[in-house]
């Protein structure tokens, strides 16, 4: 998956403010996505499942990257964090429900129609998908230029609000080699190295959300009850996280709330791994998830700190999610079962990172 993922970030970013019409651009890749994953459900082969994979992480990957892209060429300096967050709380979300949706299909489904629970997961959320990338396509704006329902003297706002802020207009040149150019600018701007660092690190030390199912399991109750468990603290977080972004954009300060939440999650990642009853280990998710306050954060840091011209921002932004979802690859395989519950490889590995 992220083979495919990680390859079609840049080059889609670029695609994206070269078309400047996000509405079809990303409309049509989440149509896709969601087509690819509903016919997921249909592959028998191991060959087969690896090219679904590969082919779901192309399509898949101009999402994110596009969508974090787009909010920053509609949002100043002092707006981007709350409303990078307002679009991050939807992954926190989904991990808070997605796991009870899941249960729910694959309890009640499992050889219906002759298929199994696993094939249903795969049509289900794909259709979804689906209807969702055809209503981007119908419903979500383009980019202030490209707009058309947005009247010349609306347009003429919307510029200016980013111009003003910048001292210079958030628009690349007329030349054909635009793209080409930014790619290299973003290249050469150590910014975007050490962006993509902190990322990459803040993705790895996130890693224990693919396994939060797994770690309240280990507070001693059934599969069902764990999967319960998993939702407070995502949903405490999406309002936390809300509060944390605006109080970023309100004192239009980046460093010290990047920072700040680091010393909570390495006291929770420590609190789970000496502890063993059921309140100071659960407690400790509540900690652990302050890891996401720093996700909104980050993401309007790129768009401040590499503003200019948009195809620099287009391709900073898409190397540092590439960079940061590297991390995805390899931190699963430090979830060893042999020191389950404690998980000390695993959570050692997330303070290191940290």
């Amino acid at each position: 998956l992220f083979v495919g993922y990680i390859l079609m970030q840049v080059p889609s970013n670029l695609l994206l403010n070269y078309m400047g019409r996000p509405s079809l651009y990303l409309g049509f890749f989440t149509t896709a996505w969601g087509l690819v994953s509903a016919l997921t459900s249909q592959v028998s082969s191991y060959g087969g499942i690896v090219a679904c994979r590969f082919i779901l992480g192309l399509v898949e990957a101009p999402f994110f990257a596009g969508v974090l892209f787009y909010l920053s060429k509609w949002y100043t300096k002092k707006e981007l964090a709350l409303r990078m967050s307002i679009f991050y709380s939807g992954s926190l979300l989904s991990g808070a429900f997605g796991n009870l949706i899941a249960a729910g299909i694959l309890n009640g489904l499992a050889g219906k129609r002759g298929m199994s629970a696993w094939q249903w997961l795969y049509i289900i959320e794909g259709t979804i998908t689906v209807a969702i990338g055809l209503a981007i396509c119908a419903v979500l704006p383009d980019f202030p230029d490209t707009w058309k329902l947005l009247s010349p003297e609306m347009k003429h706002v919307a510029n200016r609000r980013l111009a003003i802020e910048a001292a210079e207009a958030d628009v690349d040149d007329g030349d054909k080699m635009t793209q080409i150019k930014g790619l290299k600018l973003a290249f050469t701007d150590v910014k975007t190295y050490a962006l993509a660092i902190a990322y990459m690190s803040l993705t790895a030390a996130s890693g224990f959300q693919n396994f939060f199912p797994t770690l309240t399991e280990t507070l001693g109750y059934n599969h069902i009850i764990s999967l319960l468990l998993v939702a407070p603290p995502y949903i405490f977080m999406v309002v936390y996280s809300l509060f944390h972004s605006y109080l970023s954009d309100r004192f239009a300060h980046r460093f010290w709330f990047f920072v700040g939440p680091i010393p909570i999650t390495i006291v929770g990642f420590i609190i789970f791994m000496t502890t063993h009853s059921f309140g100071p280990r659960y407690f400790s998710f509540f900690l652990m998830v302050f890891v996401f306050a720093q996700n909104g954060t980050i993401y309007s840091w790129i768009a401040n700190a590499i503003p200019r011209p948009p195809a620099k921002r287009a391709a900073a932004y898409a190397f540092i999610n590439s960079l940061g979802n590297s991390a995805s690859i390899w931190t699963p395989y430090t979830y060893l079962e042999r020191e389950a519950p404690y998980y000390y490889t695993a959570l050692g590995v997330c303070i290191g990172m940290q």
